[in-house]
């Protein structure tokens, strides 16, 4: 019987998996915020044999209408359309990866569990785990591709997530973490949105702690739980809300405690580029 991956996959258990067989959607959602083309025009120029890419704009994000976020979900019935279009449906192992330290593949590995499909999993340390364990990249052209599939199917959720005015509703009671870096979360700087600072009662903890330094994979499961342990409060997991600036590097944090067996937070897609876009909204500095 095939075991589903649902967290984090390596690569070498990735390259074990294709080869019996096994029928696996490859997804590679390299992005880069400062140039939007970078992501997929590396892909086009070297992939996985049979991957396809997701745009972050374009795939995994809705229309903004300058109050609702950087990078807003989609329409489920939108993001139901694009599954389908991939090949993917409810028996369909997914492994999502990128260039990026998984911080964009772990939006897409969230949006997945949001739309109900668990067998999604992360390639820990992405493209460059891949090469590293032997694992060759096509650059001869896209591919194929899997076959089409009907739109994804309605199905219960994974995931969960949690409106601006329920947050706001809940602040002084709800653990918060943000997963920016700490100079953007103190307001010492702010490149992407209007206004520095952060959600009033906030904690820190930057997505790229979950990453081991020298190999830039994931840090082991029980290292994990040690870390986060701090930042949960006597309710646990289930009290927790991820943010971030646009809802895309928390769902990396929201990755990194599922892989350690901390499971129920939510996600409040809308985060700080949302928040701060209502002046009528409390900031907090420092």
């Amino acid at each position: 019987m095939t075991t589903d991956h649902t967290t984090l996959i390596s690569a070498d258990t990735l390259r074990t998996l294709l080869a019996s067989g096994t029928p696996v959607v490859l997804i590679d959602t390299s992005f880069d915020l400062a140039d939007v083309a970078a992501g997929e025009r590396a892909w086009r120029e070297g992939h996985l044999p049979g991957s396809l890419h997701m745009h972050l704009d374009r795939a995994l994000s809705g229309p903004k209408t300058g109050t609702n976020g950087r990078h807003p979900l989609p329409a489920r019935n939108v993001f139901a359309a694009t599954l389908g279009h991939c090949g993917i449906t409810p028996q369909t192992q997914v492994v999502a990866f990128d260039r990026q330290g998984g911080m964009y593949a772990a939006r897409l590995w969230w949006m997945l569990r949001w739309m109900g499909h668990s067998p999604a999993a992360v390639l820990d340390g992405g493209v460059a785990a891949w090469i590293a364990s032997g694992g060759t990249l096509v650059t001869s052209g896209p591919g194929p591709g899997p076959a089409a599939a009907p739109p994804y199917p309605n199905r219960p959720p994974l995931a969960a997530t949690i409106e601006a005015d329920a947050l706001a509703a809940r602040l002084g009671r709800a653990r918060l973490i943000d997963a920016r870096a700490g100079e953007r979360f103190r307001g010492d700087v702010e490149p992407l949105d209007t206004t520095a600072g952060h959600i009033p009662g906030a904690l820190n903890r930057f997505f790229k702690d979950n990453l081991d330094a020298t190999s830039g994979r994931f840090k082991p499961a029980e290292q994990l739980r040690t870390e986060f342990a701090p930042l949960l409060g006597a309710a646990g997991a289930a009290a927790v809300v991820h943010q971030c600036g646009s809802g895309v590097t928390a769902c990396h944090n929201l990755l990194a405690m599922e892989h350690a067996g901390l499971t129920g937070s939510l996600l409040y897609a809308g985060s700080w580029s949302e928040w701060s876009a209502d002046p009528a909204r409390p900031v907090a500095r420092g």
